[in-house]
């Protein structure tokens, strides 16, 4: 276990240093000396946590990001729920259904159709059905359910839950795809038809020694789908104008605000390399082997 640690770690510590470099020459783009040199001072400037100011309001640009980072965090948050419960159960049915097995194809086909055409049939539904949309009041969905507000949850929940629900798809492909990578690779271990010829059941051979596997092999992919997740916030902050960091992105590109792109940039990186090595450490303790 900590030779897997400490390698985990390693990777983790080159991943961060990785992004801020990259963060580091986005941020120097926008420099009137030499990118070479405008990178090395953005790299110690990013080091002592001086992430400069936004060409777009001369404010902070940390303090923009603080502004605009939780919106994007509820959102994934909202979506990752959607993804587990969509992918998750879809996963382990067209892992283990022989029939559902046929359907597997064009699962895939729907995923990967783009991510902004579904927030625009939900946009088109919301508009179609007079639903209230508005942003601002769905930021006010977690607060309502903490409280135990329900009319406050009943008017949040639809512009809560369309964004919500367009990046809960896009991560509930990712999931779906993990799970039956996993269980494919699980199936074909040599030690499941032993146990059958033991005497146990199918059931319970799935249930004590294969489960554990598939979920190991679903938090090994914990980064890729929190990469997933935050592209698709991107395009539902887009589509659904959500006060998000993942429009503020886009937004500071088109503008060239290269100081604010470089600091949304390195903390989504931060946090896909989070989940990653978290992801790496718990299914090394769930299935023993190295991811």
């Amino acid at each position: 276990m900590w030779r897997i640690g400490l390698k985990e770690t390693g990777r983790y510590a080159a991943g961060l240093l990785g992004a801020l470099l990259l963060a580091a020459i986005v941020s120097a783009m926008g420099a009137k000396a030499g990118l070479p040199a405008a990178a090395l001072a953005r790299v110690l400037a990013l080091a002592r946590f001086d992430f400069g100011t936004s060409a777009m309001t001369a404010m902070p640009a940390a303090a923009e990001m603080a502004r605009r980072l939780p919106a994007t965090l509820e959102l994934v948050g909202g979506g990752a729920v959607v993804a587990i419960l969509i992918g998750g159960p879809l996963g382990l049915l067209l892992s283990w259904g022989r029939a559902l097995r046929a359907a597997a194809p064009l699962i895939q086909f729907v995923a990967a159709a783009p991510v902004f055409c579904a927030g625009l049939a939900l946009l088109w539904l919301a508009h179609r059905f007079h639903w209230d949309v508005s942003a601002q009041k769905g930021l006010l969905f977690w607060p309502a359910l903490l409280h135990g507000d329900a009319a406050g949850i009943a008017a949040a929940l639809p512009a809560f839950a369309l964004p919500a629900l367009v990046v809960g798809a896009a991560g509930a492909a990712s999931v779906e795809l993990a799970i039956r990578r996993s269980a494919r690779e699980a199936g074909e271990e040599s030690y499941r038809k032993g146990l059958r010829l033991m005497g146990l059941g199918a059931f319970e051979v799935d249930r004590l020694y294969m489960a554990p596997r598939v979920l190991a092999g679903l938090l090994a992919n914990l980064g890729e789908i929190t990469l997933s997740l935050f592209s698709a916030a991107a395009v539902a902050e887009w589509v659904f104008d959500w006060p998000g960091a993942a429009i503020l992105f886009i937004r500071s590109v088109a503008l060239q605000d290269w100081n604010v792109a470089a600091l949304v940039l390195f903390a989504f990186a931060a946090i896909a390399l989070t989940a990653a090595f978290i992801g790496a450490l718990a299914a090394y303790a769930l299935g023993g082997a190295e991811p």
